[in-house]
């Protein structure tokens, strides 16, 4: 959807020149004879956006690495769309419909990467265009994706996946790897719900998006894709190191409520007797954009951002012992609960105050931190000649 622009949206001049990457979109790769505002249409053009024009800076130089052009969302533009960087509230400012239109969708996206509070350094424009389409991917797949919790239980569809304990899940012969990986997430494809931990349902939902994208772009690296999984899985820190990048970190945090649709999140539980529960240490999600992240277990029902940390706060109140002495939650126990907590403004204000703080470190619990992680995961470039995703060997 093209949204007018408001009174107040309106461009600014640019300030003393910034290096590459600072903020905003760093793109490179671009041919000399295109720069400047004729660079900056053709990039907006080629992503549905051109109208955006007159509220998207630009910058061009010659760095190390060669020519490049950065572009960002205007100062003032942003202080109104977003202020303070809080893009959860940037469809409903916009009257973005995202769940009913993919430009929708495409446009929350763009917008909120021309945001990027230190910049997102593209080694082409092709890249971009990738990198729109993997979070758009994803957002589909993660809407669709419901499952049963469980961290202990190994199964998925028979007719598409083997396991062992020394290779894990690992494609049939003959199973495309898309078409499994919608099957085993997707009830309304499989007729039924597959255990999951959220952490391995958020590497399913990226790598699910990454594929298509692959597949539709990438075809040889897809098949090398393809034919690893057919002789053993990559998940945990090999997953992270293969396919994804992070932004952020302890000592440079993204601001708290800045958020890209595709994001992969995580919520970290702060209570350390609760935390010491399997599977309740954090929840780990996917930004769905429009203020909403992914709830896996009731996918009809996703979260805000208020409804996961009064979630994660009460998990201590539903801490017990199983009969064998080990820490679980009763997630029944605290459902009433949450509820009042939501109801009530003066308890929902504390506990908002407490778990919107930064998270501390892992393994560290003085009572300091919150629930809220300074860093966001994403997908890595794809395209042939830039792609930085090694895929390992069988």
């Amino acid at each position: 959807m093209n949204m007018p622009l408001k009174h107040d949206d309106v461009p600014v001049a640019a300030g003393p020149a910034l290096q590459p990457a600072t903020r905003g979109l760093v793109l490179r790769g671009l041919p000399s004879s295109r720069a400047g505002n004729t660079a900056l249409l053709a990039i907006l053009e080629r992503l549905g956006a051109r109208d955006l024009a007159p509220v998207v800076m630009s910058e061009s130089g010659v760095d190390g690495r060669g020519r490049w052009l950065r572009l960002w969302l205007s100062p003032a533009v942003g202080k109104a769309w977003a202020p303070g960087h809080d893009t959860m509230g940037l469809a409903a400012h916009l009257g973005l419909r995202t769940l009913e239109l993919d430009s929708d969708l495409q446009r929350e996206i763009l917008i909120t990467l021309l945001m990027n509070p230190s910049g997102l350094d593209f080694p082409s424009v092709d890249e971009l265009e990738s990198a729109v389409c993997i979070r758009r991917n994803i957002v589909h797949a993660a809407r669709r994706t419901s499952l049963a919790f469980d961290t202990n239980a190994v199964e998925r569809p028979e007719d598409c996946w083997r396991y062992d304990q020394d290779h894990g899940f690992t494609l049939l012969p003959g199973v495309p790897l898309i078409e499994a990986l919608v099957k085993t997430t997707q009830p309304e494809v499989s007729g039924r719900l597959y255990s999951f931990s959220c952490y391995r349902a958020t590497e399913y939902v990226t790598l699910l998006g990454i594929a298509q994208e692959l597949r539709r772009t990438h075809p040889e690296l897809f098949e090398r894709l393809q034919d690893l999984w057919r002789q053993r899985a990559i998940q945990s820190g090999e997953f992270h190191d293969v396919f994804l990048r992070e932004q952020g970190s302890t000592d440079t945090p993204l601001p708290p409520l800045y958020y890209v649709p595709g994001d992969r999140v995580w919520f970290r539980n702060p209570d350390e007797a609760s935390a010491d529960a399997c599977g309740f240490e954090g929840s780990w999600v996917m930004y769905l954009g429009s203020g909403l992240f992914t709830n896996f277990w009731k996918h009809s029902q996703p979260y805000t951002l208020t409804r996961k940390c009064v979630e994660v706060y009460h998990w201590r109140h539903g801490l017990y012992q199983d009969a064998e002495g080990e820490a679980q939650i009763d997630e029944v126990r605290i459902e009433p609960l949450i509820k009042a907590t939501l109801n009530d403004p003066e308890a929902l204000a504390a506990v908002m105050a407490r778990m919107t703080r930064w998270r501390e470190p892992r393994g560290v619990y003085t009572g300091a931190g919150g629930c809220m992680d300074t860093s966001r995961e994403f997908a890595r470039w794809v395209r042939p000649g830039t792609s930085d995703m090694t895929i390992p060997q069988t």
